[in-house]
C-alpha cells in the first residue's frame, strides 16, 4: 500500500472513529432527555386511564380538558425554548456565567405571563365546553380544568430550569424529576380520584389536583438541581440572582416567540381535531383521545432527540464547529425517523393489545384499530419534523418552522380534515387523515430547510 493509500485509510477510519463518537455522545444526552419525555407523557396517560374505571364521559373530559389547557400553556413553555440555543451556545464558548444570566430571563417572562396564560385557559374552558358539546362531558371538562389552571406557574418554572439543566449539559436531575413525580401522580390519582385515606371521591377534579400537585414537586426538584449545580462552581445560585437585563429579555424572545407560537399551532391543531371530535359521539371522541394519546407517546421519543439535538448543534456552534454542528443534527434526524418506523410498525401489527391499556368498549377498540392504521402512516414524518425543528432551534432558526406550522396545519391539514370528516362524511376517520397530510408536508418542508442551513453553516 502506497502512502497517498495509506493518509486515506487513516482518514476514513478517523471520520468513523469521530461518527461513533458524536453518536454516542448524542445518544449520551438524548436518552435520559427521552426518558424525560416520555415520563411527561406518561403523567397524562396515567390520568386517562385512572379516570377510564369513571366511563367514557371522564374519559372525554380529561382530554378535551387538557386539549384547552394546554395550548395556552405550552405557549408560555415556549418562550423558554430560546435557552436551548442562548445556554446551549454559551455553555460551548464556555461563557458558563451568561448560562446562568439567560436562566434568570427566562424566569421573568415565566413570572410575567403566568397571570394572563391563566386568564386565557379560564375563557377558553367557558368557550370550547359550550354549544355542540355533550352536556356532561361539558361540566366534567370545566371542573377538570379549572383546579389544572392553578398548575401553570410550576409548570412554567419547571420548564425554564429544565432549559438551564439541558443546555449544560446536566440531564439527570431532568430524568429523576419525571419518573418521581409520575410516582406522585399516580399515588395522587389513587388518592383524590376514588377517595383514599378519608379523602372524598373527587373523580376528575382529583385528577386535576393530583397534576397540580406533580408539577410543583417537578419544579422544586429541579430548582434545586441548578442551585446545587451552580454552588458546585462556587456561584451560589440565589445570592447571584441576575437582575433583569431588558436587552437579553428581548433577545431570548426573539428566539422564543416563534418557537411558542410554533409548538402552539402543532399542539392547537391537535386541541381543535379533539374539539372537532368532540362534535361527533362520545365513542369518537373517547377513541380519539386514547389514539391521540398513543401518538403523543411515540412521539415523545422524537421530541426528546429533538431537544438533545438543539443542545447539540448549539455546543458546536458555540465552539466554533460548524461541521460538527451539520452532523450532530443528521445524526439527531435519522435517530428520531428509525425509533417512529418501528412504532408504525407497531401500530399496525398489535393495535388492539395497545388500544385495551385504555378500554375494552367494543365500539372503540373497533374505530380504535382503523385510526391507528392511519396514525401508522405518519410516524416516520412526525420523528423527521421534530428533530429537524430541534436542529435549526440550535442553529437559532425558530420563524421557519413556525411558519410551517401554521401552513401545513392551519392552512392545508385541519381545513381538508374537517372537510373529510364533516361534509365527506368520513367522521374520526377524516380528521386524521388531514393531520397526516399536514404532517407530512411539514417534515418534507423543515428537512429541506435544515439541508439548506446545516451545509450555509458548515461552509461558514
Amino acid at each position: 500500500m502506497d502512502q497517498a493509500s495509506e493518509i486515506q485509510v487513516f482518514e476514513q477510519t478517523s471520520q468513523q472513529y469521530s461518527l461513533r463518537a458524536e453518536l454516542r455522545a448524542l445518544l449520551a444526552l438524548a436518552i435520559p432527555v427521552v426518558l424525560s419525555e416520555i415520563g411527561w407523557m406518561t403523567m397524562t396517560i396515567v390520568d386517562l386511564i385512572m379516570v377510564g374505571k369513571l366511563g367514557p364521559d371522564a374519559i372525554g373530559a380529561v382530554g378535551l380538558g387538557n386539549a384547552v389547557y394546554y395550548a395556552p400553556s405550552l405557549f408560555g413553555i415556549g418562550l423558554l425554548l430560546g435557552l436551548d440555543t442562548l445556554v446551549s451556545q454559551s455553555w460551548g464558548a464556555g461563557d458558563y456565567d451568561g448560562c446562568h444570566r439567560s436562566l434568570a430571563q427566562g424566569i421573568y417572562i415565566a413570572l410575567a405571563v403566568t397571570p394572563l396564560l391563566m386568564l386565557v385557559v379560564f375563557g377558553a374552558e367557558i368557550v370550547f365546553t359550550g354549544h355542540g358539546v355533550d352536556p356532561v362531558v361539558g361540566s366534567l371538562t370545566r371542573a377538570y380544568t379549572g383546579v389544572l389552571n392553578w398548575s401553570t406557574l410550576p409548570l412554567l418554572l419547571y420548564g425554564g430550569f429544565r432549559r438551564y439543566l439541558q443546555g449544560v449539559g446536566r440531564v439527570g436531575p431532568v430524568t429523576f424529576a419525571l419518573i418521581t413525580a409520575n410516582l406522585v401522580n399516580v399515588a395522587g390519582n389513587w388518592i383524590f380520584i376514588y377517595g383514599k385515606f378519608g379523602m372524598p371521591a373527587l373523580g376528575v377534579r382529583g385528577s386535576a389536583i393530583s397534576t397540580c400537585v406533580a408539577r410543583l414537586y417537578m419544579a422544586a426538584v429541579l430548582i434545586f438541581a441548578a442551585w446545587a449545580h451552580e454552588r458546585k462552581r462556587g456561584h451560589a445560585l440565589f445570592a447571584h440572582w441576575p437582575g433583569p437585563d431588558w436587552k437579553s429579555i428581548r433577545s431570548l424572545l426573539r428566539l422564543g416567540l416563534p418557537a411558542a407560537s410554533q409548538v402552539v399551532l402543532e399542539v392547537a391543531a391537535f386541541g381543535a381535531a379533539t374539539v372537532l371530535s368532540a362534535h361527533l359521539t362520545p365513542i369518537a371522541l373517547a377513541t380519539h383521545e386514547i389514539v391521540l394519546s398513543c401518538a403523543a407517546y411515540t412521539y415523545m421519543v422524537p421530541l426528546g432527540v429533538s431537544a438533545a439535538a438543539a443542545v447539540a448543534v448549539g455546543h458546536a456552534v458555540g465552539a466554533g464547529n460548524r461541521a460538527k454542528a451539520r452532523r450532530a443534527g443528521w445524526l439527531a434526524i435519522g435517530l428520531g425517523a428509525g425509533f417512529m418506523a418501528c412504532t408504525a410498525v407497531l401500530f399496525l401489527a398489535v393495535p388492539q393489545p395497545i388500544l385495551k391499556i385504555w378500554t375494552h368498549d367494543r365500539q372503540v377498540l373497533t374505530l380504535g384499530t382503523h385510526i391507528l392504521a392511519i396514525v401508522a402512516g405518519f410516524q416516520i414524518f412526525d420523528g423527521i419534523q421534530t428533530v429537524s425543528t430541534g436542529a435549526l432551534r440550535g442553529l437559532g432558526e425558530t420563524r421557519f418552522p413556525m411558519l410551517m406550522n401554521l401552513t401545513g396545519y392551519w392552512i392545508l391539514g385541519l381545513p381538508l380534515g374537517a372537510l373529510l370528516c364533516f361534509r365527506l362524511r368520513w367522521g374520526l376517520s377524516g380528521l386524521w387523515s388531514g393531520l397526516t397530510f399536514a404532517l407530512i408536508t411539514i417534515a418534507l418542508l423543515l428537512c429541506a430547510r435544515w439541508r439548506t442551513d446545516a451545509r450555509s453553516a458548515a461552509a461558514a
